[in-house]
């Protein structure tokens, strides 16, 4: 059973495609849960390696309540945090890939299982994004826990 949280986030990720609509049927009844929407129009994504992702939002997490939505696929090898359209065109940083204006990108359906990508922080339905300011400073504060790890081994 779908929870209302889940209808906004469908509508709100659906939105971004060019048919809202239609791309929301076709998800829906998608076996995998998993749709094809573009990247650049109400989001972008930066997309980290595992340790380093996993580590951020480790990070980010109590410090902001609640990120905005975050990607993992299997096995958490790499995380995408949901930031502000435009973000990935300025982004820069080593190991970070930014997926912005004119790329499209693998979203499962909230609320359902899939076999690859799942939501590691679901969206909330109302939009809410990650502050690029906060996931870099949260990303220097998981690389200084990353090299600190490494010397105590």
């Amino acid at each position: 059973m779908t929870t209302p949280g889940e209808k906004a986030a469908v509508a709100w990720l659906a939105s971004a495609a060019p048919d809202p609509d239609a791309s929301r049927r076709a998800w829906e009844r998608n076996p995998l849960g998993v749709a094809l929407l573009p990247a650049g129009r109400l989001w972008d994504v930066l997309i980290l390696p595992g340790e380093l992702g996993r580590t951020t939002l480790g990070v980010l997490d109590p410090a902001v309540g609640r990120p905005g939505p975050v990607l993992a696929d299997f096995g958490a090898s790499r995380l995408g945090f949901f930031v502000p359209p435009g973000t990935a065109s300025h982004w820069i940083g080593t190991g970070v890939r930014g997926v912005g204006h004119g790329a499209w990108i693998v979203v499962p359906h909230p609320g359902r299982a899939t076999g690859g990508v799942r939501w590691a922080v679901p969206p909330d339905g109302r939009g809410t994004l990650t502050d690029p300011v906060l996931l870099e400073l949260a990303m220097h504060e998981a690389a200084a826990r990353g090299r600190e790890k490494a010397r105590n081994r």
